[in-house]
């Protein structure tokens, strides 16, 4: 059977840019792909996930929604001060919540939507799903960092020096410790979390960190440690198979 794969674009009001995404599949849940660092919309394909995730896509379990980055433009963009960089990165929020989950929803409506992504992809779901936790249903989050405020050894902190309030709420390890607020814990309380990361990942404790702060807010989740790195595609493909 061949796969369901369609190409679209359109300029984005809150961007004012033009972005690209690939659709795959025709039915099922609705599954929000964030790419890595710097990536691209196409680079879940390229990586080798869809032959990965072929039987639950091609059966109508499954739709993925694979979408564009501004990272350059935002997060890693080192170029311009670090006010500008989480600036960008709110209006890149409010392109997925108000111009592409619409999208979605225009072309399927099942309601279950689950949020999705490979290393700092991983962050992306992580982040909006945690912060608009009546959304989602699922967030499966592979070799993600959940800190990226703060340097971990081989990665710099994204924002230099530079802290505000903005930043302190795009990183869930420093406001989910803080948070009281009952509606909300109660949608994330409902949510399936899936955290995957390998023991040698410089992410690891990112991950550990998080997971024990899901724990004292009484948030089940699933933590998964694979051995070695296990930071690439050949790792995540087969991660897709067993958690997504």
């Amino acid at each position: 059977m061949t796969m369901q794969r369609e190409y679209y674009e359109w300029f984005s009001p809150h961007l004012h840019r033009k972005m690209e995404m690939l659709v795959f599949g025709h039915a099922g849940a609705r599954v929000l792909v964030f790419p890595t660092r710097h990536g691209r919309f196409y680079d879940y394909e390229d990586f080798g996930m869809l032959g990965a995730l072929a039987e639950p896509i091609n059966n109508g379990w499954l739709q993925l929604f694979c979408v564009d980055s501004v990272d350059s433009e935002s997060i890693y963009n080192k170029y311009t001060p670090p006010q500008n960089r989480i600036e960008r990165h709110n209006q890149y929020e409010q392109y997925i919540l108000k111009e592409v989950l619409p999208f979605t929803q225009h072309l399927n409506p099942q309601p279950f939507l689950i949020a999705h992504g490979c290393s700092l992809g991983a962050y992306h779901a992580v982040n909006v799903a945690f912060r608009h936790p009546h959304l989602f249903g699922k967030v499966v989050a592979l070799s993600g960092r959940y800190d990226i405020a703060v340097p971990t050894p081989g990665f710099r902190g994204l924002f230099d020096d530079y802290y505000n309030e903005d930043i302190y709420f795009h990183n869930p390890n420093h406001y989910l410790p803080n948070l009281e607020n009952d509606a909300i814990l109660t949608e994330l309380r409902r949510m399936e979390i899936v955290l995957v990361i390998g023991t040698e990942d410089p992410f690891l404790n990112s991950n550990l960190v998080l997971s024990e702060i899901l724990k004292s807010k009484g948030i089940s989740h699933e933590l998964y440690i694979w051995d070695g790195r296990a930071h690439e595609a050949v790792h995540w493909q087969k991660m897709v198979q067993l958690y997504l």
